[in-house]
């Protein structure tokens, strides 16, 4: 029998080899983060060859090395390396009998002794040759987004995904794609307005509604969720209360789809109607992670209300830690979060685009008084490494000063160099290392692309810089790749060409790719496999996960991204869909990154 649950009654460089350096001492204690097998991953990179890639974790010993096993159709593990790798983490298999399924998988050896066995995987039979990894789903609505973390404890990530259906539903799968559950969004959820979303509906225009994470640290993720009125979860229980409008955050077992707890979303601003949401993680207190929430409706007037928020969850209670409010401070936001350490104390703090709170929800310092207004798009990251700390960059929406972008002190707000010549609407804006030549990052809108440190044109000609869309860490160099309309770029700064005519790497669409709304995938990140990231679309008919996967092997040896604590925070956000960044320089003629301050969970 189904239970109803009610609201009202519940309470260009020398190959990098160096795993890391010694962490940097916060005399905090460390961040619990996420017991990461070795997520091992082949793929057939030509007609006679299959790379094989796994993960260095963060917390691996300096000098460790890898052996590579294979099973041919079920037999014996055989070890395909004649000496202990010791550079990157993949090996190019070229002996494999790709007529019958071959399975492999990894060992470290650490003083010369191998320890257990890695996780296999398995390259079916007469595999296509793609960089490819294809998850089973079931028939179902368009999807739009997809959230990782490991559900079931095993180390490995699942999913989570979206339906663009009326009502609006989520699904889990396992890793290898089994069905876990699905949450109904129910009748709240049919207003699919981009700015003024029905009370339960998620993946909107900037809001998302929900994240995945090990909120409380026991080594299996959950699910995030703002729910209203309607909901029914995946356990057959639905959530209910008289007023559609009324609001809550909830927390759900990542296996059944089961409500864990919930807390009330704060009634300041209910009277002009529901908040869309956008979630995702921060570190508050440096240690454990919580839920942050950017939430905004629309009054009569046209102006929006704005509240952000932190919640809690330790296995057991999901209690809300504080609320901001905007009200009547100059703090210009935009279209997507980031939460990150930006002051280098070892706790995070949350920042738009023109503001930062710091993780108390105190306003630590806005732009706005700086002349910064509302744009779509900012990135924060080590852009120039020879500079302490993150800086940032953003992009202006029709500011009145004529502001286009800006470059900045990510700890201060400080602008350091700004270009003007608008007003204009500047919609996309991207930073990274695309020109090994110029130390650090280039960051580009479409007046040209600039080194960010020197604020110089990397290339004169303005019109031959790249489309400002996404980075993809993907052929092995440490300059990032480019991810835009389906298509997987290389901008070379030798023979620069304009948009639209980059030198292709992958073209999504060869292999049955169709892209999610807003023109993009449904997730970037570090999901398997070495350092490079991985991109996620769906096939034509929504029954399939098609996860782009490196082909190309590299010398290059980092650790996991999703160990960087910026890096896994930042692939919890939605929004206006961004590049993530690591919170070390990550381009040509980089230094070894310090090994991060983290621990395990459980």
């Amino acid at each position: 029998m189904r239970m109803r649950i009610t609201a009202t009654v519940l309470a260009v460089c020398a190959t990098l080899t160096v795993a890391a350096a010694s962490p940097t001492p916060t005399g905090k204690a460390a961040r619990v983060m996420e017991n990461l097998g070795r997520g091992v991953v082949a793929v057939r990179s030509s007609s006679t060859q299959v790379l094989v890639s796994w993960r260095l974790l963060g917390l691996d010993p300096e000098g460790i090395g890898f052996n590579v096993y294979r099973s041919t159709a079920g037999g014996a593990y055989v070890k395909l390396n004649s000496g202990v790798l010791t550079g990157g983490t993949n090996y190019t298999d070229s002996t494999a009998d790709l007529t019958r399924a071959n399975s492999y998988r990894v060992t470290p050896v650490v003083g010369g002794q191998e320890q257990a066995p890695s996780g296999a995987f398995t390259l079916s039979a007469g595999h296509a040759v793609e960089p490819v990894v294809r998850v089973p789903l079931r028939p179902g609505g368009a999807v739009k987004f997809v959230w990782v973390g490991d559900l079931d404890g095993d180390g490995e990530y699942d999913y989570v995904v979206d339906r663009q259906t009326s009502p609006q539903k989520l699904e889990a799968y396992s890793g290898d794609g089994d069905f876990l559950w699905e949450v109904d969004l129910g009748p709240n959820s049919l207003n699919q307005d981009n700015i003024e979303p029905g009370s339960s509906a998620i993946d909107l225009g900037h809001w998302d509604g929900v994240t995945v994470y090990d909120f409380d640290s026991d080594g299996r993720a959950e699910v995030a969720l703002r729910i209203a009125d309607g909901v029914r979860f995946g356990d057959g229980t639905t959530w209910t209360h008289e007023n559609d409008a009324r609001q809550f955050m909830a927390v759900l077992d990542g296996r059944t789809g089961a409500l864990r707890n919930w807390s009330a979303v704060p009634t300041t601003y209910l009277a002009d109607g529901p908040m869309g949401a956008r979630l995702g993680v921060a570190y508050l207190n440096g240690t454990t992670p919580s839920l942050v929430a950017y939430m905004k409706n629309r009054r009569d007037d046209g102006a929006f209300n704005l509240m952000m928020g932190a919640w809690k969850f330790d296995g057991d209670s999901l209690d809300r830690q504080w609320t901001w409010q905007r009200e009547g401070r100059d703090a210009p936001d935009g279209h997507n979060t980031r939460a990150l350490d930006v002051d280098g104390d070892g706790t995070d703090e949350i920042a738009e685009i023109g503001f930062v709170l710091g993780g108390n929800g105190s306003l630590r310092y806005s732009m706005g008084p700086k002349g910064i207004v509302h744009g779509d798009r900012f990135h924060i990251a080590d852009m120039d490494p020879s500079r302490p700390g993150l800086e940032g960059y953003g992009v202006q929406q029709d500011n009145p000063n004529g502001l286009l972008e800006y470059y900045y002190d990510a700890a201060n707000g400080n602008v350091i160099w700004r270009h003007g010549g608008g007003p204009g609407d500047v919609g996309r804006g991207m930073a990274g290392d695309v020109d090994p030549r110029l130390p650090g990052m280039e960051v580009w809108s479409f007046s040209g692309l600039y080194n960010a440190p020197t604020n110089r044109l990397a290339e004169p000609d303005a019109s031959l810089r790249p489309w400002p869309q996404l980075g993809l860490w993907w052929d092995g160099d440490l300059t990032v790749e480019l991810l835009n309309d389906g298509k997987i770029e290389k901008w070379d700064p030798a023979r620069p060409t304009p948009s639209g005519s980059l030198p292709r790497l992958v073209s999504t669409w060869n292999h049955g790719a169709v892209k999610a709304a807003q023109g993009g995938p449904t997730l970037v990140g570090d999901l398997f496999g070495d350092w490079r990231e991985e991109a996620v679309y769906t096939n034509a008919s929504y029954d399939e996960l098609i996860v782009f996967t490196t082909n190309q092997p590299t010398p290059h040896r980092l650790y996991t991204l999703a160990h960087n604590p910026a890096y896994r925070n930042a692939m919890t956000f939605k929004g206006y869909m961004q590049s993530h960044h690591v919170d070390y320089f990550l381009g040509a003629g980089m230094a070894a990154p310090r090994r991060p301050d983290i621990t395990y969970a459980p």
